[in-house]
C-alpha cells in the first residue's frame, strides 16, 4: 500500500484495468518555502497531495471491478515485503551469531597463545635453572677431582718415601747379614782346618781300612760268581740234550726272524704294487691305499663306459679319427690284445689330457697321469721310480692307460749335452720298459714340442694325432658349451647369487666365436669362468651383455700379447744360430706336422735312419754324424723329403733291434749295466 500513500520513490505503478493518473502539478514557486527566514517544523515538508491521490485512488478502486484483485495483490506484496524483512532479520541474527563465534574463536586463540607463551617462559626458566644446576655440579666435580688428585699425589709421595725407606732398610740388613755370613764362614773354615790338621792321621787310617774292606768284598763276589757260572756251564756242557735243544731253538729263532722280515718286505711290495700309488703318478682312477684309509667302508663303483668324445669339441676329421682310436682301444681291451702307443701333440689347451681321460673311461680302463717335469728333480731315484710306475701299471686287471703330459721334459734326445746322467738313465729305463707292446698298459704321450723326442721314443709310437686349434665352428660349440656350464646353469639353478640380463644368447655366442680366433679351448673355458666372476663381483649379481663384451675384449688383448711374446722369441731364435751339437727348432710349440694325414712313427724317424744308413760307422763316429742336424721340415715339403730319402736309402736302414742289444741294459733293481751312449742310438 506504499504506493497509495506516496512513500515509494518514483512513479507508482498503476494496477491493470485502472486509468492512468495525470502527473501531479508542480509545486508553486513560492509555496510554503517562500518564508525562508521562518523556522521549519516537522510538518513543513509534508505533501498532502499524496493523501488526496490515495483517497481518489481508493474511491476509484472501490468503483473498479478489479478492486478485490488489487487488494489481494497489495496484500501479497505486503506479505512478501514482511517475509523479506524477516529473512533480513534472520540473516542479521546469523551474522550476529557468526560474530559471536568469531569473537569466541579469537578469544580462544588469544588464550592459547598466552598459554604457549607462558609454557615457553616456563621452559626457558627451567632450562636456565637446569643449566645453572649443571654448572654448579660441574664446578663441584672439578673441585672434587682437583682434591682427589691432590690427595693421590700426596699418597704417591708418601708411598715413594716409604718405599725408599724400606729399600734402604733392606739394603742395610743385607749388608749386615752378608758381613755376618762372611765372618761365620771364616770362623768355621779356620775351625775346620784346625780340626783336620789335628785329626789327619786318624782320617788317613779310616780311609785305608775302608779301601781294604771294599777290595776284599769285590774279590769274594768275583770268586762266588765265577764258581756259580762255572758249575752251571759245566752242568750244561755235560748234558747233551740241553745243548741240542738250545742250538735248535736259536737256529729256529734266527730262521723265523729272517723269514718274517723277508715275508714282510714281499707283502709290503705286493700291497704297494697293488694298491699304492707311485710317487710319479699325479692322478689316477685306481683305488689306492689313501682312499682306503679315508673311506674304509666305501666300495669302489666301476665307471660305466661313456662316449669318448663327451664334452670334447674337435674338428670333424679329427673327431672321426680319435673315435676310431677309442673304438679300437675298447675292442683291444675286450679281446685282450696288444695296445697301441699314441703321441698327441699340439698347442696347449686343445683337449689332449681331457681326451686321454675320456678314452680310458670309454674303454673301461684305469688311467694314470704323470708329468715329465717330475722326473728330473728325482735325480738318482728316477730309475727306481720309473720301474715302480710300470710295475704298478702291470698289476691293473682292467688295463691301464698311462698318460705322460709334457713328455718332452725328460724324453729328450740323448745326444744333446743338456741332459744329465741321471735323466739319461731314467730315459733308458723308460725305453727298456716300453720296448715291446703290452696288453697290460697303453702309453699315451702329450707334448708341445715333439721334435725334441729321442728317436727311440719315436720308434715306440704307433700313431700320431695332431690336436690343432679349434676352427670357427668348433669355437662356437665351445663358447656355447662353456656359456651353458658357467652362466646358464648357475643362473637357473637358484642356489647362487647370479642373474642374466635379457639378450639373444645364440647371436652373442656366434659373435664371440668370431672374435676369439686363434684361441684354444682352455682359453675359451677361462673366458666362461671370467663371465661368472664378473656376475658375482657386480652389486646386483646381473651379467649384462656389456660385461660379457668387456671380458671378451680383455681375453683377446691378452691372447694377442701372448702371441707377440711367442713371435718375438721365435724371431730371436731364428736370428741366433744354434750351437754345435744341438738341433735347431723349427717352431717354438713344435707344430711342424700337418693337421691332416699325420705321418706314422716310421715316417717321422725315416730322416734319421737315412742319415745313419748313409754313413754306417762305429758308435764313436755317430756323435759327429748327429751334429749339425737341422730341424724337421714342415708341411708338404717334409712329406716329400721323407718319401725321397726313404726310397733312395731303404737298403741302408739300420735295424733298431740290433742296436738295442748292444747297449747297456737296465736290470730289475733299476741299476744300469753300463753308461748309455751319448750318440742318440736307440736302446
Amino acid at each position: 500500500m506504499s504506493w497509495l500513500f506516496g512513500l515509494n520513490k518514483g512513479q507508482p505503478e498503476v494496477p491493470p484495468g485502472l486509468p492512468a493518473q495525470p502527473p501531479p502539478p508542480p509545486p508553486p514557486a513560492g509555496g510554503s518555502s517562500g518564508g525562508g527566514d521562518k523556522p521549519k517544523d516537522k510538518w513543513s515538508n509534508f505533501d498532502p497531495t499524496g493523501l488526496e491521490r490515495a483517497a481518489q485512488a481508493a474511491k476509484e478502486l472501490d468503483k473498479s471491478r478489479h478492486a478485490k484483485e488489487a487488494l489481494d495483490l497489495a496484500r501479497m506484496q505486503e506479505q512478501s515485503t514482511q517475509m523479506e524483512y524477516q529473512s533480513k532479520m534472520k540473516e542479521y541474527e546469523a551474522a550476529v551469531e557468526q560474530l559471536k563465534g568469531d569473537q569466541m574463536r579469537i578469544q580462544a586463540e588469544e588464550r592459547r597463545k598466552t598459554l604457549n607463551e607462558e609454557t615457553k617462559q616456563h621452559q626457558a626458566r627451567a632450562q636456565y635453572q637446569d643449566k645453572l644446576a649443571r654448572q654448579r655440579y660441574e664446578d663441584q666435580l672439578r673441585q672434587q677431582q682437583a682434591l682427589n688428585e691432590e690427595n693421590l699425589r700426596k699418597q704417591e709421595e708418601s708411598v715413594q718415601k716409604q718405599e725408599a725407606m724400606r729399600k734402604a732398610t733392606i739394603e742395610h740388613e743385607m749388608e749386615l747379614r752378608h758381613k755376618n755370613e762372611l765372618l761365620r764362614i771364616e770362623a768355621e773354615s779356620k775351625a775346620r782346618a784346625r780340626v783336620e790338621r789335628e785329626n789327619a792321621d786318624i782320617i788317613r787310617e779310616q780311609i785305608r781300612l775302608k779301601a781294604a774292606e771294599h777290595r776284599q768284598t769285590v774279590l769274594e763276589s768275583i770268586k762266588t760268581a765265577g764258581a756259580v757260572f762255572g758249575e752251571g756251564f759245566r752242568a750244561f756242557v755235560s748234558d747233551w740234550d740241553k745243548v741240542t735243544a738250545t742250538v735248535a731253538g736259536l737256529t729256529l729263532l734266527a730262521v723265523g726272524v729272517y723269514s718274517a722280515r723277508n715275508a714282510t718286505g714281499v707283502a709290503g711290495r705286493y700291497i704297494e704294487a697293488r694298491l699304492g700309488k707311485p710317487s710319479l703318478v699325479r692322478e689316477t682312477s685306481r683305488f689306492t691305499v689313501g682312499e682306503a684309509i679315508k673311506h674304509p667302508t666305501a666300495k669302489r663303483l666301476k665307471s660305466k663306459p661313456q662316449d669318448a668324445l663327451e664334452g670334447v669339441v674337435l674338428s670333424p676329421s679329427l673327431e672321426e679319427r680319435v673315435r676310431d682310436i677309442a673304438i679300437a682301444t675298447r675292442n683291444t681291451r675286450q679281446n685282450n690284445g696288444l695296445y697301441r702307443n699314441i703321441l698327441m701333440y699340439g698347442p696347449p689347451g686343445t683337449g689332449k689330457t681331457l681326451f686321454a681321460k675320456k678314452l680310458a673311461v670309454h674303454s673301461g680302463m684305469d688311467y694314470a697321469i704323470m708329468t715329465g717335469g717330475d722326473v728330473a728333480p728325482m735325480g738318482r731315484d728316477g730309475v727306481t721310480a720309473m720301474h715302480k710306475v710300470f710295475d704298478w701299471a702291470t698289476t691293473s686287471r682292467r688295463g691301464l692307460l698311462l698318460f705322460v703330459d709334457e713328455a718332452d721334459a725328460f724324453l729328450r734326445k740323448r745326444s744333446t749335452e743338456k741332459i744329465s746322467e741321471d735323466l739319461r738313465a731314467t730315459l733308458n729305463a723308460f725305453l727298456y720298459r716300453t720296448g715291446e707292446q703290452s696288453n697290460k698298459f697303453m702309453l699315451v704321450l702329450a707334448s708341445n714340442q715333439p721334435e725334441q723326442f729321442d728317436w727311440a721314443i719315436n720308434d715306440r709310437i704307433d700313431e700320431i694325432v695332431n690336436f690343432a686349434l679349434p676352427g670357427p665352428e668348433e669355437r662356437e660349440r665351445l663358447v656355447r658349451l662353456y656359456f651353458d656350464k658357467y652362466v646358464l646353469e648357475p643362473a637357473t639353478g637358484g642356489r647362487q647369487r647370479m642373474k642374466l640380463a635379457q639378450f639373444d644368447y645364440g647371436i652373442k655366442c656366434s659373435e664371440i666365436a668370431k672374435r676369439t680366433e686363434g684361441m684354444s679351448g682352455r682359453e675359451i673355458s677361462k673366458l666362461g669362468v671370467a663371465w661368472q666372476a664378473a656376475a658375482y663381483s657386480s652389486e646386483d649379481g646381473v651379467l649384462t651383455e656389456a660385461m660379457i663384451d668387456a671380458r671378451v675384449d680383455d681375453a683377446v688383448k691378452q691372447h694377442l700379447q701372448k702371441m707377440n711374446w711367442l713371435h718375438a722369441e721365435e724371431e730371436a731364435q731364428t736370428l741366433t744360430p744354434p750351437p754345435a751339437g744341438a738341433t735347431a727348432i723349427g717352431g717354438k710349440m713344435g707344430f711342424t706336422l700337418p693337421q691332416s694325414d699325420a705321418p706314422q712313427a716310421e715316417a717321422v724317424i725315416a730322416p734319421v735312419l737315412d742319415k745313419q744308413g748313409e754313413s754306417i760307422a762305429p758308435p764313436s763316429d755317430l756323435d759327429q754324424s748327429e751334429e749339425g742336424k737341422s730341424a724337421t721340415p714342415a708341411g708338404k715339403d717334409f712329406e716329400d723329403t721323407v718319401k725321397a730319402e726313404a726310397a733312395t736309402t731303404a737298403e741302408n736302414l739300420v735295424d733298431p733291434a740290433a742296436s738295442t742289444d748292444s747297449e747297456g741294459k737296465v736290470d730289475k733293481e733299476g741299476k744300469t749295466g753300463s753308461l748309455p751312449p751319448k750318440d742318440g742310438t736307440p736302446v
